[in-house]
């Protein structure tokens, strides 16, 4: 394949803006390929700083899994096998092209920033690989596209104030319950809930009494993501990224995974779902659902989704949701290995 979008960068603008951050290969022609080509375009794909994105329309072999490993994703309207995680099947793969791009084009910098991370980060330890995404986070924090997303949003308002905790930490026996409890924000994960989630997880970590740990959330969602009211408030993003490393409860969650078991419900969306991820068993409600808008907003998932996410669905998948912002439902989720069981609203 001799496509030569994959080697002419990213066409910056003068301000630094990529005019060509998206390349569409149509990959079903390699079905036919030999070996030395097949390899050769996979190389080429990696090596591209552009986000590429495959396309196949007709049944493929195990010939070409070497261009869609390498692939930011790869779309189908054929039904997929769990054992292709690089593969996203689509009603419509032209609709689904459509919407990539309409996302790419209104955050380029922090579509390419996501994709970036996430070939990084799913296969390495998870301290460098939190410390990545952590690093990316907060440098967006400074550019173009969040601060037209803070214009768009408009003022905060403030949460209101509340003198009790926001998390619930009780021990019976060797079993440890943690409950997001603050309903009236929809469990928004803001500075008091981060810290006093951080703190109860590390209870955990210190005690390996504690056989198992649950993590839930009061009232009908588990957790909304990052509270908006507090985004935009930092102000020295170098300061941003020392604190998502060392006050933030990602790396003693992932500490806990064996452990650990979350009880998702209603919306999961960023960090909710980032965080529930982390988990070596993850159940879920009929009505949850799991969403990114983080992209959407110039800025990458935050709360070690990169990581935590990437891990548990593959990095391709994982860059389909985190573009698009596509809702996964409690099924989809259970089918991608998200989460590995959906129970009744009593369960």
């Amino acid at each position: 394949m001799n496509d030569p979008l994959l080697d002419e960068g990213l066409a910056l603008s003068a301000s630094g803006t990529p005019t060509a951050p998206l390349v569409v290969l149509e990959l079903d022609g390699l079905g036919d390929a030999c070996p030395e080509t097949v390899l050769a375009t996979a190389t080429r794909i990696r090596e591209s700083m552009a986000l590429v994105v495959g396309v196949l329309r007709r049944p493929f072999s195990s010939s070409v899994e070497p261009v869609l490993a390498a692939t930011t994703l790869t779309l189908t309207d054929l039904p997929t096998s769990p054992l292709h995680p690089e593969v996203v099947a689509v009603e419509n793969i032209d609709a689904a092209l459509a919407m990539l791009r309409a996302a790419v084009a209104r955050s380029p910098r922090a579509a390419l920033v996501c994709g970036h991370l996430l070939r990084q980060t799913p296969g390495r330890d998870t301290a460098p690989a939190l410390a990545a995404e952590a690093a990316a986070y907060s440098m967006l924090l400074a550019g173009p596209e969040f601060a037209r997303w803070l214009l768009e949003r408009g003022p905060a308002k403030p949460a209101p104030a509340t003198d009790r905790r926001v998390v619930r930490v009780r021990r019976s026996g060797d079993h440890l319950s943690i409950v997001l409890d603050h309903p009236q924000r929809r469990n928004a994960l803001s500075l008091r809930l981060r810290e006093e989630l951080l703190a109860a997880a590390q209870v955990a970590v210190a005690d390996p009494s504690i056989a198992t740990v649950e993590l839930s959330g009061n009232g009908p969602v588990f957790c909304s993501g990052g509270d908006l009211a507090e985004f935009g408030s930092a102000t020295d993003v170098v300061a941003a990224y020392l604190v998502r490393l060392d006050r933030a409860p990602w790396r003693a969650l992932d500490r806990l995974a064996d452990r650990l078991v979350v009880r998702a419900t209603g919306s999961c969306i960023g960090a909710g779902a980032e965080i529930a991820a982390f988990a070596g068993t993850v159940t879920a409600t009929p009505d949850t659902y799991f969403c990114f808008p983080e992209v959407r907003m110039g800025l990458v998932p935050g709360a070690g989704g990169t990581v935590s996410v990437a891990r548990r669905i593959g990095r391709w998948r994982a860059a389909w949701l985190m573009l698009t912002e596509q809702r996964l439902d409690a099924d989809a989720a259970l089918d991608w290995g998200l989460i590995d069981q959906v129970i009744g609203a009593e369960g």
